[in-house]
């Protein structure tokens, strides 16, 4: 067999076995699954909100199930371990499981997504995506979108962080699809980075140390400077001068109006005199 063809098997088989979960513990609370090969056997583990039912009495459930994985999917020894799922709002299939419940029921599939997202943000993830496909509003079918938070679309930290969920809602109008994405809040992001150790020493960037001759001419500038500065003391005593009080401004006016009365009085005597000498 070819190892293109074996893998493109080994998909169709889990996802032919991720929906009879589905179907077959949807009363249960599944929450997903997953698929280890080892040298004993496969080994699936279910992850659902009610362990104990997926067990039944004296483990009559699990036994069926175990039969039916042998019998129809053709398994090699599989063994099968439950797990219990503490907080349902960070598993995106419980979520997309919910979702699609309550949009059968008949919710508006805008306020349906808007809570559940609320939900799973408040429960503390770190982000979430819904993306609802299918007849939603008219005759034919669109995609309504919704994001919150951090998520990741590409790469291989979509494997290795994100969670992912989907689910059926089948109406009267159609099939509506329902597919949840959620980032749990105990992930190392892959683009998060912590500093370790002392900071290093505090570098100004583009400083560069200047040659000794400009440094020489930079203080030639300022010594003249100085210079100019230091010849101008009348202007630099003018500005520093403080204001005279009102009544010292007083006293001087009216000194330099009698001194301008007498110099003109002194004028007019004089002329005075000079035009009788004239007559005589």
């Amino acid at each position: 067999m070819a190892t293109e063809k074996k893998f493109v098997q080994e998909g169709l088989k889990k996802s032919q076995l991720q929906e009879y979960f589905a179907k077959k513990l949807e009363r249960v609370g599944y929450g997903g699954m997953k698929i280890t090969r080892t040298p004993m056997g496969t080994q699936i583990t279910i992850y659902a909100e009610k362990p104990g039912m997926v067990i039944g009495k004296a483990g009559k459930t699990i036994n069926e199930l175990t039969k039916e994985l042998d019998t129809r999917f053709h398994m090699d020894n599989p063994q099968i371990d439950v797990q219990e799922v503490t907080k349902p709002e960070l598993n995106a299939q419980m979520m997309a499981t919910r979702l699609a419940n309550a949009l059968e029921r008949g919710w508006y599939f805008r306020k349906a997504g808007h809570s559940t997202l609320q939900r799973i943000m408040d429960a503390g993830g770190l982000g979430c995506e819904i993306i609802i496909s299918g007849k939603l509003t008219g005759p034919r079918k669109r995609t309504e979108k919704l994001l919150a938070g951090y998520i990741k679309h590409a790469g291989e930290g979509v494997e290795r962080i994100v969670d992912e969920g989907f689910a059926t809602a089948t109406k009267k109008s159609g099939v509506i699809g329902v597919k949840v994405r959620i980032v749990p809040p105990d992930v190392e992001l892959p683009d998060d980075f912590k500093i370790v150790g002392a900071p290093p020493e505090e570098v100004e960037v583009g400083k560069v140390e200047e040659k000794p001759e400009k440094v020489e001419k930079k203080v030639e500038e300022k010594f003249e400077e100085a210079k100019e500065e230091a010849e101008k003391p009348e202007e630099v005593a003018e500005e520093i001068k403080p204001e005279e009080a009102p009544e010292k401004r007083a006293k001087k006016e009216k000194i330099k109006k009698s001194k301008k009365t007498s110099k003109t009085k002194t004028k007019s005597n004089a002329k005075e005199m000079s035009n009788g000498n004239s007559k005589a």
